[in-house]
């Protein structure tokens, strides 16, 4: 693997948020100025084939990637201002499986992607999961 092409990998796994090609190559960038954003392109396609990373197609349109070295979690996707929170749920988990084994089906691999906005009067989330 190429030493941009590390570097890369490295700031996506540093990430604390769900960055773009552009977010990506912005961070990288600030370490090596000869990276271009096509190399990002390039390296992103890669790395999802090979499955180092995922790619989540949000309802922006806007590719959003993060390591794929992660526990399994599921998104909530902020309607007004395009934030990303993580969360877990053992109590979803368990009803998509009783659901699938009701179906005939074994879950191999799912996404949950809600997308919902803030109610009125709360400031502050509950602690689920990382957020952007």
């Amino acid at each position: 693997m190429t030493q941009q092409r590390r570097l890369i990998l490295r700031v996506l796994a540093e990430a604390d948020d769900h960055p773009d090609a552009k977010g990506i190559f912005t961070r990288a960038f600030a370490h090596d100025p000869t990276l271009s954003l096509s190399t990002v392109y390039r390296t992103m396609k890669l790395l999802e084939t090979q499955g180092a990373i995922e790619r989540h197609a949000f309802e922006d349109g806007v590719s959003r990637y993060e390591h794929a070295d992660q526990h399994h979690h599921d998104h909530l996707i902020d309607v007004e201002t395009g934030q990303v929170v993580e969360f877990s749920s053992p109590e979803i988990e368990a009803l998509q499986a009783k659901i699938a084994a009701e179906l005939g089906y074994e879950i191999v691999r799912h996404r949950l992607e809600l997308y919902g906005r803030k109610m009125p009067g709360t400031s502050k989330r509950k602690s689920a999961g990382k957020t952007d």
